[in-house]
């Protein structure tokens, strides 16, 4: 019986794991769960993702992972199919089938096309320069922040939304940065003049520089020494004038990907034409998004996305009369810094009617456009908690007679005062709250008494109310303050936070109750302390394993399962599909037949890059996933080269200066310290990444101030820092202590690892766990503690015995390309 009724599901396939046609499945999952078998294509290697943070991503305020909205583990969990990475390029309607680029054939029995929009090109000489990219995907935020360390200069055509976000992050990532713009007034869609200019004299403070009423001519290019080929060099204006750049950013404008629908034959205009129920001219295919025109208007804002995923889910699950009639729409942001609200028409006419209200020293501008004593149009520069109040009557259509005289000053004194003290909780159900997500009011307040819910973050994750760009945070707070009263909400400190949803156990609780009942797997914790989900989920599975194993190195069971793809994989996948290869260099020295066999490697499996990390290795990118065996296998048997774990929460690289040896700044063999910590260390699992360095002298060519663990070498001996990082956002070392000669550098380090190993939580860096615990502590447990450092140390070394020294000898023998798994010391040795 359970296996007719799962024959009876019928086959929907998404194109397109983008915001619009996730949260439409989110939406039919809570409608009819078990409906559909779902299939998803994205062209991106990524789940599914919010691109309103790719700002903040930029400017070093959010990581990856910090900005997923449906990771892979979240398909799993649902029984969603997901192929990333392999867009959709076909679509057969009389077969009603879906052909991708890898060769895969999928049929549906309705389909959902939902491929958002393609950023906007300017036909000019010299866009296909390298160094000329867009803003649109993590592709290309990892694109800026790459030139970002080697280049200075960089030109962002377009002074929109868009332009201005990257602006600001290519800003703090130290770039110097000019922004040209066509017309003369900034974010002219959403802005007016006084507001546009009050917006680039803040910016121009801020470090910005402008090129307003500028038209590009032309992008200009030069050979660079290093490609050998040219690269971008500056921008040329209609003028005559040019500004240099070694990177331009295009933000001038989005367009409806609607290729793949137009080659499908299904009638297209400026978007996907699609009827009240987001149907499209073919009754079994739904369209939403960005590539979506509806009676005329296509839509660039989130709120009208999610209005639209609503509607078309109700319609996929055979439940809906629901229709979508298109989206007033209002535009709240933050650039900067400045906060921006803008709704309806900006520009008024003649018998429209300006309130204006301007106070440049405080940095607030308003502006009310009239007509017949209704609102036709909001403009607020610098406060904006009026915004949805603005929206709202002018949605209403309201006649404002009674309140004119006030209304520009806000609620506060437009409505009576017992009303206006009210606050959020005064607001109708249907007020929307939260405009990236299109949550109401009201869908919050029952959430929180449903769910019994008493802290923020809770409700947050459960409405995902102020999970975006987090300027409703105050009026979710409000609302949950109002519902439950302020001293019922739970307040918990970071260490004392539940580690995923699947417990209430904290990871330090986790860590402790491992060890205390001597817990050997992750399935064994699960059980042993009433895990709420049996397998746990994304979050937990990596943790528990991660704890247990290096709680108990002899004993532990590794369920290679539970770890990441990059790590089950031994390489790092890349936007492509193919992945990357990292041989381990020992302190970043090399040899001719370890250069030879790399060499043989790249021509025998064809692999396309060959990039010097700044790790001091050899990055081979662009290996097919059939190909890894054989590299590995090659590269083991040619040039005894191993893993370099760049892909694993392990130790990675160990970088060096030449040292003593040649250097006439030299005072210690910076080199050989360097490939004896790393031979020490190697195959050692951490919480995190862990990469260290030895400097020569306190000149510090190999950065050892931005390492996990830096040595700087002294005439008297050698100095140790730790907690650096050099990614996004730096953090300098701390200094640890001085000591007298390389044992005991080693034995520092190892007694330093392992206490970081045992204490530290899962994905916590060595700088974000000193920041927790405190310089003092860690002063205290390493330096002062004479026999506890020495203890440490010597759970290092006997830990060490029971790593994987080298996990490609697996599988460097076998043609297949099944999950890889990890081969312990005892089983190579």
């Amino acid at each position: 019986m359970i296996k007719k009724l799962a024959d009876q599901k019928q086959d929907l396939v998404v194109i397109g794991n983008g915001m619009a046609g996730m949260r439409t499945v989110e939406e039919l999952l809570q409608l009819a769960p078990d409906h559909y078998n779902i299939t998803v294509f994205g062209a991106e290697p990524y789940g599914n993702y919010n691109r309103i943070m790719l700002s903040p991503l930029l400017a070093g305020d959010k990581d990856v992972d910090e900005i997923m909205i449906n990771t892979p583990e979240w398909y799993e969990q649902n029984n969603i199919t997901l192929y990333s990475g392999d867009p959709v390029e076909r679509i057969d309607r009389q077969r009603r089938m879906v052909h991708s680029k890898s060769g895969r054939e999928i049929p549906y029995d309705r389909l959902l096309i939902a491929t958002g929009s393609n950023p906007f090109m300017l036909p000019i000489d010299g866009k296909e320069l390298p160094g000329v990219i867009t803003f649109r995907d993590i592709h290309d935020v990892e694109s800026m922040l790459e030139a970002s360390k080697e280049h200075s200069k960089a030109v962002v055509i377009g002074g929109g939304l868009l332009g201005l976000e990257a602006a600001h992050g290519l800003h703090k990532q130290g770039m110097d940065v000019t922004v040209v713009h066509l017309l003369d007034t900034l974010m002219e869609r959403q802005l007016d003049g006084a507001a546009g200019r009050l917006l680039q004299q803040s910016l121009e403070q801020r470090g910005l520089h402008f090129r307003m009423e500028a038209k590009t001519e032309r992008i200009l290019g030069k050979k660079d020494k290093l490609l050998g080929s040219k690269r971008v060099s500056g921008v040329r204006f209609t003028d005559g004038s040019e500004v240099k750049a070694d990177l331009v950013v295009m933000a001038v404008g989005i367009k409806p990907n609607i290729e793949l629908a137009q080659n499908s034959g299904l009638y297209c205009e400026r978007g996907i034409l699609v009827n009240d129920t987001m149907q499209t001219y073919d009754p079994r295919i739904y369209s939403v998004g960005e590539c979506v025109q509806h009676r005329d208007k296509t839509y660039g804002l989130v709120a009208p996305l999610w209005e639209q995923a609503k509607v078309c889910a109700t319609h996929l699950a055979n439940v809906g009369s629901g229709r979508y009639v298109g989206s007033e729409t209002s535009t709240k942001l933050k650039v900067s810094g400045v906060d921006l609200f803008s709704a309806g028409d900006i520009i008024g006419d003649d018998d429209s009617e300006d309130l204006v209200f301007q106070d440049p020293h405080r940095g607030v501008y308003k502006r009310i456009i009239l007509k017949d004593n209704r609102i036709k149009g909001v403009v607020l520069y610098g406060e904006t908690g009026d915004g949805s109040w603005y929206f709202d009557l002018m949605k209403a259509e309201r006649d404002v007679s009674d309140i004119r005289d006030r209304l520009v000053f806000g609620r506060a004194y437009a409505e009576d005062e017992a009303k206006a003290d009210a606050g959020v909780e005064s607001l109708p159900d249907d007020t929307q709250i939260c405009d990236c997500n299109g949550v109401c009011k009201g869908t919050i307040v029952e959430t929180i008494r449903s769910q019994e819910l008493t802290s923020q973050a809770d409700v947050e994750k459960q409405t995902k109310a102020g999970t975006s760009c987090g300027s409703c945070k105050d009026k979710v707070g409000e609302l949950l303050a109002a519902t439950i009263g302020a001293d019922a909400i739970a307040t918990v400190a970071a260490e004392d936070k539940p580690m995923c949803d699947c417990t209430t156990l904290s990871h330090g609780k986790v860590r402790a109750a491992i060890r205390e009942q001597h817990l050997l797997s992750a399935t064994d914790v699960r059980e042993a302390l009433g895990w709420d989900r049996a397998d746990g989920c994304n979050k937990c599975r990596p943790a528990l394993n991660y704890y247990c194993i290096s709680t108990f190195p002899a004993e532990a069971i590794d369920d290679s399962q539970s770890r990441f793809i990059n790590e089950r994989a031994h390489a790092n996948i890349q936007k492509d599909g193919t992945y990357s290869v990292v041989p381990r260099m020992w302190g970043g020295l090399t040899s001719s037949q370890e250069l030879r066999a790399i060499a043989d490697v790249v021509d025998k499996y064809d692999i396309p890059t060959v990039k010097v990390t700044g790790g001091q290795r050899i990055d081979l990118l662009g290996v097919k996933k059939e190909d890894l065996p054989g590299v590995w296998r090659d590269l083991r048997e040619k040039g005894g080269l191993q893993s370099g774990h760049a892909y694993g929460k392990a130790l990675r690289t160990v970088k060096t200066c030449v040292g003593k040896e040649w250097c006439r700044f030299g005072l210690q063999e910076s080199t050989k310290l360097g490939v004896e910590l790393e031979q020490m260390t190697a195959g050692t699992w951490t919480p995190h990444k862990f990469k260290m360095a030895v400097s020569g002298c306190p000149r510090n060519c190999a950065e050892s101030s931005i390492k996990d663990f830096g040595v700087i070498c002294l005439e008297t001996g050698y100095e140790l820092q730790v907690g650096g990082n050099g990614g996004v956002k730096l953090r300098g070392t701390d200094v640890l202590c001085r000591v007298s000669t390389p044992e005991e550098v080693k034995e520092y380090c190892g007694g330093f690892m392992q206490i970081y190993r045992e204490e530290a939580y899962y994905l916590e860096r060595t700088a974000h766990w000193i920041e927790r615990v405190g310089l003092d502590y860690v002063i205290d447990r390493v330096v002062k503690d004479d026999a506890g450092r020495k203890a440490a140390y010597e759970r290092f070394l006997e830990s060490q015995q029971y790593i994987e020294v080298d996990p490609w000898a697996g599988r460097s023998s076998d043609s297949g390309a099944a999950p890889i798994e990890y081969v312990p010391l005892k089983e190579v040795s």
